[in-house]
């Protein structure tokens, strides 16, 4: 059974900085997308980065220039660089990733790691 679990989140003032992760278990073939998402009090889920199994990253124009999200193939694990915070950005963050245990890739999320950035 795969399972994400998640690392990081925590209480940060304004300007600081969290980098959050995140590591697969369990058996499977391969990892492909690798993506963080994040949910505030009464709004949807949305996307805050992606990264593709070759690198490719893509980012909401909300973080763009202030969060990084990189990979670990080797550990399955993906990870969110996020600085420059602002209270806006306070949510509660999960990993998403697309694994492939037999035939087409199946999407898994984290727990949810809770970000919040005081003013």
């Amino acid at each position: 059974q795969v399972q994400l679990v998640e690392s990081g989140g925590g209480l940060v003032q304004a300007g600081g900085s969290l980098r959050l992760s995140c590591a697969a278990s369990g058996s499977f073939f391969r990892i492909n997308d690798m993506g963080w998402y994040r949910q505030a009090p009464g709004k949807q889920r949305d996307m805050v980065a992606r990264i593709t199994r070759f690198g490719r990253t893509d980012y909401s124009d909300s973080v763009k220039g202030r969060f990084t999200i990189s990979r670990d193939n080797a550990n399955n694990t993906v990870y969110l660089q996020m600085n420059s915070l602002k209270p806006e950005d306070t949510a509660v963050y999960y990993c998403n990733m697309y694994i492939r245990i037999f035939g087409d890739d199946s999407n898994y999320w984290g727990q949810g790691t809770q970000v919040t950035v005081s003013s």
